[in-house]
């Protein structure tokens, strides 16, 4: 029986990893090393706090001003991918990242520590549009869940990692963890140069025309992609409150830091688990479904801690809205794939990054104000109320949407000999 269930559990991951391209591999690759060094965002107050002795304060405007740089080069980033290419921009971003993040390990003086901080946040969110059109540019649309569904597990695994190995880094030398977190960074830069082809696609003048019609004002235009990003915004303020409302309400409670990192590590430990699973349970299933069943799963998970009173049912909360996230994350990256045109698409990944760094501005202020107004019970209420508000959003969002992937309509519309194409010689230098 226990041979059965293996032969049975190799066949899934055979059939989960099978048939994607070498070079997505290589962009997980990536992706993978870049979160494992992901230290510094997991210390910096502390580092900030305790090392360099400033105030909470001034902690909490340097992770601001990371947080606007990150807004402000969501969409840089999308306009560099569409115009550069997506390889070009990696490599910027990557290399532009290891150099500040190892400037922040040396600056002493507070203005010079919140400029860094700014050109950090940027550096590193810039390359996420080119990540995301790179992959969409390099896998098949009907095996882009599952490709995203990847990259989303390795993004938590190496966070997962690298968030335990940052304490004992940061006992020994916060500047060590700067350091080791720039040199993992130049290493994925050297994994991007070295190993991945350019993937946007050819251009003629045709293509080329179109592309640069198609501006940040195309995409604001796009009422129905920005409907997409508006309901993004409002799911990634729900999850937001994983790391900014549910400790600030567990401390008021009376529980104690340590028992926050019991419940929270139940969302990183289900992901690595459930991830690749669940995927292959919703790969080929209605994406309005998933994305409705998510967003109220989210909101009501959150809801349902008005009504924990002890670490274990706060930990089932947990488990409930990572489910949402498991499941929404892949699904949501894989709808705005559908509605970006072939020669925008790092233009429309940016503006759909962008709702999730906004959120990540947003949602600290929201909580803490409604914490300390009305109380914890209300926040998680009103989490209730913006999940079902997302979830009839998508349902009324997607009840006519085409079910040919945009891409293809561009194609069409192209023509024989335009030059346009989904999906790239992947093996090309």
């Amino acid at each position: 029986m226990p041979y059965a269930y293996a032969l049975r559990a190799r066949h899934a991951v055979r059939e989960t990893v099978s048939g994607l391209p070498r070079a997505f591999w290589w962009l997980w690759t990536s992706t993978l090393v870049n979160r494992l060094g992901a230290f510094v965002a997991t210390f910096m107050a502390l580092y900030l706090t305790l090392d360099r002795g400033y105030s909470a304060s001034y902690a909490g405007l340097v992770a601001a001003l990371h947080g606007l740089g990150g807004v402000v080069s969501s969409l840089g980033g999308g306009v560099m991918t569409d115009r550069l290419g997506r390889r070009p921009t990696l490599l910027i971003a990557q290399a532009s990242t290891a150099v500040s993040v190892a400037l922040l390990g040396f600056v002493r003086d507070p203005v010079a520590i919140a400029g860094v901080a700014f050109l950090v946040g940027a550096a590193s969110n810039a390359s996420r549009p080119a990540v995301q059109a790179m992959m969409a540019d390099i896998v098949r649309p009907e095996d882009r869940i599952r490709a995203f569904s990847l990259n989303y597990w390795a993004l938590n695994l190496g966070f997962a990692i690298s968030s335990m190995a940052a304490g004992f880094i940061a006992e020994s030398s916060y500047l060590a963890g700067f350091l080791i977190e720039a040199a993992m960074t130049m290493v994925c830069a050297i994994v991007v140069f070295l190993k991945l082809p350019e993937s946007k696609p050819a251009e003629t003048a045709n293509t080329a025309a179109r592309d640069d019609s198609v501006g940040l004002g195309t995409v604001l235009r796009d009422g129905r992609f920005m409907s997409v990003v508006g309901l993004s915004f409002l799911v990634a303020l729900i999850f937001q409150q994983g790391s900014v409302g549910l400790p600030v309400a567990m401390g008021d409670a009376g529980f104690t830091p340590a028992e926050y990192g019991m419940a929270i590590a139940v969302n990183g430990v289900l992901i690595v688990v459930l991830q690749i699973p669940v995927t292959r349970f919703i790969e080929h299933r209605d994406p309005r479904r998933l994305l409705v069943i998510s967003s109220l799963l989210a909101g009501y998970g959150f809801g349902l801690t008005a009504f924990a009173g002890s670490v274990g049912v706060i930990a089932l909360t947990v488990c409930v809205w990572t489910l949402a996230e498991i499941v929404n994350a892949p699904t949501q990256t894989g709808l705005v794939v559908r509605l970006s045109p072939l020669h925008g698409r790092g233009r429309y990944q940016g503006m759909y990054t962008m709702s999730w760094s906004v959120a990540g501005l947003v949602a600290p202020l929201l909580s803490g104000f409604v914490i300390d107004r009305f109380g914890a019970e209300w926040l998680w209420g009103l989490c209730a109320v913006v999940g079902t508000v997302a979830g009839l959003g998508y349902g009324v969002l997607m009840r006519r949407l085409d079910e040919r992937p945009q891409e293809e309509k561009g194609a069409a519309v192209a023509g024989p000999g335009s030059g346009a194409r989904s999906q790239p010689e992947v093996g090309a230098g």
